[in-house]
């Protein structure tokens, strides 16, 4: 549980922004020129005469026009035209390449139109030093461990979000302290002419001092850690992935991955005073071919935070050649998404995901259930909940109490502005785990609740700080951070 002083200071930090000249955000940012009378006339056409994109120094024009779904010479009746292009804008600022887009409407005659794309492009490039807690999440280093310097890695991240100009990425991290990771990735979405097909691909190779290998009844995670005043590395991965996406449209996409890991761990955790279960079977390695099919639909009006709109998914990952035994699993997980914009400036949404892996007898390593990564109940932040399947459904209720542009008083290429929007929101969450019972924990086979209340601080580039106040069905309280940025 973090301290008050410390949510508040962090806070702080944060709000110390001179609030002088401040203007209420202008979410439409379309304008109309040159207006004439048909378009008194609703059910009228007016015809795309041509479709003008500035702004872009660095992105290919034909990025930006892929996600407008009118083109050069189509039509488009005047009754939909506001909603067609707000649409257009969204997609566009969906692709995360811009930080602001503005859609201007040039009336050229009783029934054509000119319409032009202004776009700011975002800072691409980051080549910046990091530090990065080892532990499950900001709120466990900061109170299980006391934000300890040790826990921590560092190094340098370069990432490229805009290599060719195609949307394409390339990531590259050096990091070394309590664990040691060297990675690297590419990911191109746009491939061929038709801009439908992408791949991806990456490899990396990462060293650690510490490895979780055991859940104990209280569900926390219970480490190993060599007894060497060296402290020398417990575990190792090596991996390689390559894969290969299908979008034809805007909201659909399939994804198929394909790679090979080879873990290997220290011959201590499999001791029967440990976890022989770790890798379900007697060696202290294992080779792991995995296959992965995924199906996407997101239509939001924002990817990075959304308050409208809905998302799916469904993932079918096959782990190994065989079915039983070892490492061998397969998974089937799915989550949908939606998002209300309830008017007057309040917000609701629920978010729900299952997933369920067999054989139901698993190895340690492949029953990760509630607690990793975003599948969590919020005010169960400390705790993990292992299993083959599970469930989780989170609800959220929020008002928009801030939505203001702070001036800078510099001028910045890719920044004219600071945006600083609040939100405030009550939450509640139900979750559920089952596993086999040789593996059961306090947590396992049984309804999970909690609830609690907040405030989200969203600012430049999609920058998100959540603080929030969560109660859960152990009586456990506190105050939690969470951290999430667009780059």
């Amino acid at each position: 549980m973090l301290s008050l002083k410390k949510i508040l200071y962090c806070a702080l930090l944060l709000l110390l922004i001179p609030l002088v000249n401040l203007k209420a955000q202008n979410q439409n940012n379309i304008l109309v020129t040159n207006t004439v009378q048909s378009f008194q006339d609703s059910a009228a056409k007016l015809f795309i005469k041509d479709i003008i994109v500035k702004g872009n120094k660095r992105t290919k024009e034909y990025i930006i026009l892929r996600e407008i779904q009118f083109k050069k010479g189509d039509s488009i009746v005047i009754a939909s035209l506001n909603k067609e292009l707000q649409q257009a804008k969204q997609q566009v600022y969906n692709t995360t390449l811009f930080s602001e887009i503005k859609v201007e409407l040039v009336v050229l005659s009783a029934y054509d139109i000119m319409v032009i794309i202004d776009v700011r492009e975002r800072w691409y490039i980051y080549p910046v030093p990091q530090f990065k807690p080892v532990d499950r999440n900001f709120n466990e280093w900061i109170k299980t461990y006391n934000a300890s310097l040790k826990r921590v890695n560092y190094g340098l991240k370069f990432v490229h979000y805009n290599l060719s100009g195609r949307r394409d990425q390339l990531r590259i991290y050096f990091l070394n302290g309590f664990s040691r990771d060297f990675s690297f990735s590419y990911n191109a979405p746009y491939s061929n002419k038709a801009l439908t097909e992408g791949f991806v691909f990456g490899a990396g190779y990462s060293q650690k001092k510490e490895i979780p290998y055991k859940t104990n009844f209280d569900n926390k995670l219970l480490f190993y850690t060599s007894d060497s005043l060296r402290r020398n590395f417990v575990g190792s991965n090596f991996y390689v992935t390559a894969g290969y996406t299908l979008r034809r449209g805007f909201f659909n996409k399939h994804i198929f991955n394909a790679g090979f890991s080879r873990l290997t761990v220290s011959d201590s955790i499999l001791l029967p005073g440990n976890n022989p279960d770790y890798f379900n079977s007697n060696n202290t390695y294992a080779n792991i071919l995995e296959l992965t099919y995924t199906y996407q639909h997101v239509k939001l009006n924002n990817v990075l935070y959304a308050t409208k709109g809905k998302s799916a998914f469904v993932s079918i990952i096959k782990k190994g050649l065989g079915f039983t035994g070892s490492i061998n699993s397969l998974t089937i997980e799915a989550g949908l998404n939606k998002y209300f914009d309830l008017g007057k400036k309040w917000y609701s949404s629920i978010q729900l995901n299952g997933k369920i892996r067999l054989p139901f007898y698993q190895a340690y390593i492949n029953q990760k259930g509630l607690g990793y990564g975003d599948n969590y109940l919020r005010g169960q932040e400390y705790l993990v909940v292992d299993g083959v399947g599970t469930a989780l459904i989170k609800s959220t209720l929020k008002k928009k109490v801030l939505d203001v542009k702070i001036p800078l008083p510099f001028k910045l290429k890719t920044l004219s502005y600071i945006p600083l929007t609040i939100f405030a929101k009550t939450y509640a969450d139900l979750g559920y785990a089952y596993n086999k019972q040789q593996f059961v924990t306090n947590l396992n086979n049984k309804l999970l609740y909690t609830g609690g209340f907040g405030i989200d601080i969203l600012t430049f580039y999609d920058v998100n700080l959540r603080f929030e106040y969560s109660f859960n069905q152990l009586n456990q309280k506190g105050l939690f951070l969470h951290t999430q940025s667009g780059f």
